[in-house]
């Protein structure tokens, strides 16, 4: 049985179980410890496989925003009201087309709940709004806009509120220890608290089912070794995405193919491919997040031009957005328009990213020598920058509806940061599921004893992103799925 193989073993082929248990979870990031802890507080015994040396995956190394709102505590100890039919109708727009409706109703409806039980497992969240832009809070604050809610287009059509939820990270901060390793430790805790169990340098390689088509455990290799793991309730695969598959990149992905950013190494579809070795269906594979490598306190105080010398996108808007537009609609080509004074401003601004403060390649005295130093089409930048100047003197953006406290006519001299290329990220596509995190046949049905959470999972992102969405939907079908294994 020791191949490179992904179609499933026939029990009978399992001559000795290494390990048995009630749910056993594939990965140990936010999914995986979420279901492990899910699944062992409706009493199930739970054994989690792990293929590294421990658990945390690409979630303990993130940002550590949680999408949640509807009134969450936090959201209501800083000010604002948020309710479930703005969240719903925020994110319908935000992560669409296509999105799973019954996904988002269920997400939406029980994100008070989630945040709530965040907390009983142990998380702690600061009483504390951070304002400024930025891919994450560089404070202890606990709550920040993490999607473009207050930005256009969608400022003008849904009430705005903050969602982006992170764990308080103790000040001052050691190394690169943010609000995700303090999520995940947090997570981690609780499911050794609760009696799980862990399998390290553990790697799955297939499935195990039944005569009648049921997971009851899978293959995996240790150290080399191949072992046998039963499943006496149910299977959660939380194994990550394939943003580290070349092959599946380049056959559903081709555009963020050899960029991978905010992922990890282990994300190499393996969960996806034995699961549709079942028969499982798939959904939005070509979905990616986008992420832009320029710090938002610099993008904020310029414009964006393309290739064109044309804006494209309101710069005050999620940064993950701009990525999206930047690759898929202007050929990854993309140059920030600033002037001396707003670039000093953003870089001495507070911020989560300064290694993404990036340098002006070109410098001039006009604009219309800074066009002819870039080698763009002639009067192309000088127009946009005297359109935009035009309306800033008003201070208005009426062409990309910038907000007013950022929109300023950009004065001498004036510079341009090369910006071509500056994307990677991460898919979002994958196994398609129900609302209780059963992996559906190609034929619409669950495959009985398999589940899925995750970015091995097409969750609540069908196109669009938001910062906290992996995380969100990670945790929250993540949790539903080991209750469901365990229950069911």
């Amino acid at each position: 049985m020791n191949d490179s193989g992904v179609r499933p073993v026939p029990d009978a082929q399992i001559t000795d179980w290494t390990h048995r248990a009630d749910v056993v979870v594939a990965g140990f990031g936010i999914a995986g410890v979420c279901a492990a802890i899910g699944a062992a507080e409706s009493g199930a015994d739970v054994l989690v496989l792990e293929r590294t040396g421990g658990g945390g995956g690409a979630a303990a190394l993130s940002g550590g925003i949680v999408y949640l709102g509807g009134g969450t505590r936090i959201q209501k100890a800083c000010g604002f009201d948020d309710t479930v039919h703005g969240m719903k109708a925020f994110l319908t727009e935000a992560l669409g087309p296509g999105v799973d409706e019954a996904k988002l109703d269920a997400y939406c409806e029980g994100s008070v709940a989630h945040f709530d039980w965040l907390e009983s497992c142990g998380v702690r969240y600061k009483e504390g709004f951070w304002s400024q832009p930025g891919w994450e809070c560089p404070e202890d604050d606990s709550l920040m806009y993490s999607g473009g809610e207050n930005a256009a287009p969608f400022v003008s059509r849904i009430p705005a509120a903050p969602r982006g939820h992170l764990a308080q990270v103790p000040m001052p901060r050691v190394g690169d220890r943010g609000a995700g390793f303090e999520l995940m430790t947090t997570l981690l805790a609780r499911a050794a608290e609760l009696g799980v169990r862990v399998e390290t340098d553990v790697r799955m390689q297939r499935l195990v089912t039944d005569p009648t088509g049921r997971v009851v455990g899978l293959v995996a290799t240790k150290f080399g070794e191949e072992i046998a793991v039963g499943a006496g309730k149910g299977v959660v695969l939380a194994t990550g995405s394939f943003a580290y598959n070349d092959e599946m990149m380049l056959a559903y992905a081709p555009r963020l193919y050899k960029r991978p950013a905010a992922t990890v190494e282990e994300h190499d579809g393996r969960g996806i491919l034995v699961a549709q070795a079942l028969g499982a269906g798939l959904a939005h594979m070509d979905a990616c997040e986008v992420a832009f490598f320029c710090d938002p306190q610099l993008l904020v105080r310029g414009i964006l031009v393309n290739g064109r010398g044309q804006r494209y996108v309101p710069e005050d808007t999620y940064p993950g957005r701009i990525g999206q537009k930047t690759l898929f609609e202007n050929d990854n080509e993309a140059f920030l328009i600033i002037d001396e004074k707003a670039y000093e401003e953003g870089i001495a601004a507070p911020t989560s990213s300064p290694q993404l403060e990036r340098r002006p390649r070109w410098v001039c005295e006009s604009v219309a020598e800074l066009e002819a130093e870039m080698g763009l089409p002639e009067g192309s930048l000088t127009t946009t920058v005297a359109e935009y100047n035009r309306h800033a003197a008003e201070g208005t953006d009426p062409v990309f509806g910038t907000k007013p406290e950022w929109v300023v006519p950009i004065g001498t001299p004036v510079a341009a940061v090369d910006l071509r290329g500056s994307t990677g990220g991460f898919t979002l596509g994958g196994l398609a599921t129900t609302v209780d995190a059963q992996v559906l046949h190609v034929d619409g049905t669950p495959i009985p004893g398999l589940y899925a959470a995750g970015r091995c999972t097409s969750g609540l992102s069908a196109f669009g992103y938001c910062s906290g969405i992996s995380l969100g939907d990670g945790s929250f079908f993540g949790r539903r799925a080991g209750v469901h294994a365990a229950t069911s």
